[in-house]
């Protein structure tokens, strides 16, 4: 099962990132300025997350395929590694969509 990991970076925003089951980070957030915003950004994925119309597919400079997932405001919420295919970017959206439902929070923002 996936989980949420909320973290504070070098200049104390706080961050969450989407891991699938084996770890691997299927999306990632923009900065937060309180924990609270932080978790409410977590809870937009959940809602967010099955539609499929909200994920934004995108060609980066170097032509490696990412997404972006947008909440109904057409906001981002979360952004995707680079992936080396359009089939695996498909496939790390399908993972989004299978673990942010029902994925824990692991608090490591101490």
């Amino acid at each position: 099962m996936g989980k949420f990991e909320i973290r504070k970076d070098k200049g104390k925003m706080f961050r969450f990132c989407l891991r699938a089951g084996n770890g691997q980070s299927i999306l990632q957030s923009g900065g937060y300025t309180t924990k609270a915003a932080c978790e409410n950004g977590i809870e937009s994925v959940r809602q967010n997350s099955q539609d499929d119309v909200l994920y934004e597919r995108r060609t980066a400079s170097d032509g490696s395929p990412y997404f972006n997932l947008k909440a109904r405001n057409v906001q981002v919420i979360g952004q995707s590694r680079m992936y080396s295919s359009v089939s695996a970017m498909e496939k790390g959206i399908a993972s989004v969509k299978s673990n942010a439902p029902k994925a824990e929070i692991e608090d490591n923002s101490q």
